[in-house]
């Protein structure tokens, strides 16, 4: 293994117990606030209620998913057709990123009709 290697592997290793140790104490100061709260306060829902709240959530996944699913169609045809226009010609490159942002504005879309679809429950 040479040293490159050796360094390499000494950072990754360290960053994923960095991202452990992030994890776990974010962990703990999410869980223990809803651990403690209240357990006296009961919510009751009905059959309806559940099924209308079953509905809301399917379509705000499908809203997101669809959306991220678009856009990673739109942005590999039109990334790579962009890179081969600036490839040959290397002065189109705004104009190509311009059609890859307006790709990625389908993700975006989906996102904020899923939160609007959540925001009713």
């Amino acid at each position: 293994m040479s040293k490159d290697q050796a360094k390499f592997r000494t950072r990754v290793g360290g960053s994923l117990i960095g991202l452990s140790l992030f994890m776990t104490v974010f962990t703990l100061f999410t869980l223990v606030p809803a651990a403690a709260q209240e357990q006296g306060s009961v919510v009751v829902i009905t059959q309806e209620m559940a099924k209308v709240r079953q509905w809301g959530f399917i379509s705000a996944a499908a809203a997101f998913g669809f959306g991220a699913l678009g856009a990673g169609m739109a942005i590999s045809s039109v990334g790579a057709a962009a890179m081969g226009a600036m490839s040959e010609k290397p002065e189109v490159g705004g104009q190509a990123l311009i059609f890859i942002a307006l790709a990625e504005g389908l993700v975006v879309f989906g996102f904020i009709t899923a939160l609007m679809i959540l925001g009713k429950f």
